[in-house]
């Protein structure tokens, strides 16, 4: 199977520690997908800066296809991060040569060549989702934690696979998750950091727990999991196991520092 990932990338620049990790949501679900073997590539722009040339050369390196990444003139986008027992805080973001990103015909017919299309809330993809969807490739698109979001009503309706990250098992996130279905995703998973996921399919709630691990780094973990879910889906396996297999991907993840 073939994913192509799509929208922002960042450094996240660890302030306390003076080290620098390649990431954001589409990157590091395309390096994941490669990880558990299937064939993926990312379309995003970096800056012409130290940093743009590192986030290539790290993506390369893991096997994932850049042939569509954009270098452009400016700085590539930053995070700063600081590491609190275990916990990343995110401080002041830079948004650099993201804010100038587009996609182009080229783009579209490369990016229309793959299984499924997976992107998220900065990826500044939501003008062609329209596109991607009358070539009947299935969309993921991560919301993150931005549930009450103009962005989703704008875009719910192009969505299969919808994700977001949430603090509890509530009635809020309930009716949340039933009421976004019905707007048209196939499954909405919810992430809950260590109290497991929750996925709805407009039949049922399907809970999953999280896999025990030690913990050194949260950074990636929900990316982790979204690219074991995707790969699940991908080949057929069921809800529940999908969301075993996410577990186990987040679970690997915490154990190092940054996203991969």
């Amino acid at each position: 199977m073939k994913i192509a990932t799509v929208g922002d990338n960042c450094m996240d620049v660890y302030l306390n520690l003076g080290k620098s990790y390649p990431g954001g949501n589409p990157v590091n679900v395309a390096v994941y997908m490669k990880e558990l073997n299937e064939i993926s590539s990312y379309v995003g722009v970096v800056g012409n800066d130290k940093y743009g040339e590192l986030m290539i050369n790290s993506i390369n390196s893991k096997g994932v296809d850049t042939s569509h990444v954009r270098v452009l003139e400016g700085a590539t986008a930053i995070t700063e991060v600081a590491l609190i027992n275990g916990d990343r805080v995110m401080g002041n973001y830079y948004e650099g040569v993201l804010s100038k990103f587009t996609l182009t015909n080229d783009d579209l017919d490369f990016i229309c060549n793959h299984d499924l299309f997976h992107t998220a809330y900065w990826g500044k993809t939501e003008n062609y989702l329209c596109h991607i969807k009358e070539k009947n490739i299935p969309i993921s698109f991560d919301y993150a934690t931005k549930l009450e979001d103009s962005l989703i009503n704008k875009t719910i309706h192009y969505v299969d696979y919808a994700f977001f990250s949430y603090s509890k098992i509530d009635d809020y996130i309930k009716n949340f998750m039933k009421d976004i279905h019905s707007k048209g995703p196939k499954i909405v998973v919810v992430t809950l950091g260590n109290k497991g996921s929750v996925a709805y399919d407009g039949k049922e709630f399907i809970f999953q727990d999280i896999i025990e691990t030690k913990v050194v780094d949260t950074l990636g973990a929900g990316d982790s999991f979204i690219a074991g879910f995707l790969k699940g889906i991908l080949n057929k396996s069921s809800i529940k196991e999908s969301m075993l297999l996410g577990a186990k991907t987040a679970s690997k993840t915490l154990k190092y520092f940054g996203a991969w």
